[in-house]
């Protein structure tokens, strides 16, 4: 089993993300609907336990 370090940074609508080897990515959340820069994946929350994700770089 692998113990990994992240952390989020949340500057108002702009997420940062770091892991032990520093900077990961960033993305954007408004409201339901989120961007990854890194995936370019856009993700929209549903209601319940689901969520709705287009498919991001190949």
């Amino acid at each position: 089993m692998t113990f990994r370090l992240h952390r989020t940074l949340r500057l108002g609508p702009i997420r940062i993300h770091l892991t032990e080897r520093g900077f990961s990515s960033w993305g954007v959340q408004l409201g339901r609907w989120s961007w990854n820069a890194r995936t370019r994946r856009h993700t929209v929350d549903t209601p319940g336990w689901g969520h709705v994700q287009t498919r991001g770089r190949r």
